[in-house]
Order: C-alpha cells, then structure tokens, then sequence
C-alpha cells in the first residue's frame, strides 16, 4: 500500500523565514468495516507512516449493537421493477431507483459466539441464499446467521472462504425467491463515477450512502495479506460495511466493501477514503470457492 500510505521524508526548510514550518499531516489510518462496538481492532504498521486494519462490526459492545437493531423494524424498500431508462443518472434525477433495485440483494450478516458478537454485510448470490460477504466478517468463528433484506433473520454456514482476497461464502438456509445481485465489468469503472455503497454501518441496517470512483488499482495490506487493484471511493462505509456492495448506476454490483481511511489511529470513522474488492476479482473467487463448496 506503498501507493496511499506512504509519504516523503520531512526535512526543516528555514532558508526562507528563519522559522521552523509545521510538520505536514500524518496519512490516515486504513481499517476494515465490519460493524461498530467496543473492539480493539488489528491493526498494522504500514511503511512506518499509517496502520491498517479491516472493518467488521464486533466486541461485547458490538454484541449489544447488533441486538439493539435487530429489533427495529426492518427498512421498507420501493418495489424492484425498474427499467434501464429509470436507472440512468443524470444530474436531474434520483438514485432512488438504484436503491430500490439493489436493497432486496442486500444482507446483514451476524456471527454469535459465546465471547463476542459481530456483524458485517453480505451480497445474495442466488434465490436459495447463497451469500457472499469478507472472509474478515466471519473469520472469527461462531453461529452464523443472515438477517434479510424483508427483515427475516435465517440460519446460515460457511461454506468456504478465501482469506487471501477476503472474500468467503455463507450459505442461508430455508429461504427461497431471494434477488440475486448482478455484477458489472471491471472495464466499465472510471475514475468519476457515481457509485453507491450498501451494507450496515454500526449496525445501521438497509443503509446507502452515495459517492464517486476516486481511484483505482489501489493496494492495501491487511497485516497477513495484501489487497490489490482495489477500487477507492468516497462514498461513506464505516464498521458494519464490510461485505456490501459498490454499486453503479445501472445498479450493477463493482466492487464489495473491504476497507476505509480514518483519521486516527483512536478513529474508525469514515473520511472519505474507502476500498473495495473490484467486480472481476469478486466474480473469478467466487468461481473458485463454489467449486470448493462442491468438491
């Protein structure tokens, strides 16, 4: 992550002035997104300069969190009949089409152990509840569940998972006619675009948040592994983000939400500067692990 975490050495110039000039700001530190509470997230040193972690809701508190807005009424969502025409942005229209499209394909994923409670988001693959989401989300072990987009929350299990590219599969079980997410073409995303980001920040379920492609081919590393040709957005995604989609604004699914800038090393909250796992990437894992599940 040499690309975004790094700076130049500060040297003193006093050829001018006489005086000794500020020392330029630290770059942010980089976290992941899972969901909010009382949790000491990993973090690591990044080439001296800024630390790294990944984003995923857990802790005592986290546990608190999650059953806290599990018991809200789940968010209503618009009816998913949209046309081409509707989805298409433009400055005088809505995203609210998009939005409405994409939240029935959206899930909150829940992992309750008997120390710690945690939460992150996740993508639906298929009708019968195949789901995807990060490795990170469910990486520490315990009962998996997946509250739906309709407010239903069903048992679920991991069925495989990648920690090298931080993705995993979650199979939910007794379900059936979910949406199914459609994925675009990394070929398609240019710096500039809109994009909307979907999951559970702090637990926050059926959130959106909207931003723009800042940059791409991004490299971070997550203390064991390093992420690359992530995709970098502005879009707000804080702790509970983590597996949600980046979406654009054909309401295709370009990226899934791994990871965010803050402003300390004491702050997880977003500032701007946001990751996601690109849509080619996603799609050729996702292959693979099914493949796995299979075998």
């Amino acid at each position: 992550m040499t690309d975004l975490l790094t700076r130049p050495p500060y040297t003193e110039d006093t050829t001018s002035t006489g005086t000794t000039p500020p020392a330029p700001p630290l770059p942010p530190d980089v976290i992941s997104h899972r969901g909010g509470g009382d949790r000491h997230w990993p973090r690591r040193v990044a080439g001296g300069a800024a630390v790294l972690a990944l984003i995923a809701g857990g802790g005592t508190a986290g546990g608190f969190l999650a059953e806290h807005y599990a018991d809200r009424a789940p968010a209503t969502t618009a009816a998913t009949a949209t046309t081409a025409t509707a989805l298409a942005v433009s400055e005088s229209n809505s995203l609210a089409p998009i939005a409405a499209k994409v939240a029935p394909s959206i899930v909150t994923v829940l992992i309750d152990s008997a120390n710690e409670s945690a939460l992150g988001s996740g993508v639906v693959l298929s009708a019968d509840g195949l789901i995807l989401t990060n490795n990170h989300v469910i990486a520490s072990g315990g009962t998996v569940s997946v509250r739906l987009a309709d407010g239903r929350t069903v048992p679920a299990k991991v069925v495989a998972a990648d920690s090298t590219h931080d993705l995993a599969l979650v199979q939910a079980t007794g379900v059936s006619g979910l949406t199914p997410a459609t994925f675009g073409a990394d070929d398609s995303v240019a710096v500039g675009d809109t994009v909307l980001a979907f999951g559970a920040p702090l637990g926050l379920e059926g959130t959106v948040t909207s931003g723009i492609v800042s940059a791409l081919d991004r490299a971070v590393g997550t203390g064991t592994e390093q992420l690359t040709g992530l995709l970098q957005t502005d879009a707000p995604i804080n702790e509970g983000n983590s597996g949600g989609a980046l979406v654009d604004t054909s309401g295709n699914v370009i990226g899934i939400n791994v990871a965010i800038a803050t402003a300390s090393d004491q702050s997880t909250g977003s500032v701007g500067v946001g990751f996601a796992i690109p849509a080619g990437t996603v799609t050729s894992v996702v292959r693979q692990l099914q493949t796995q599940a299979a075998s």
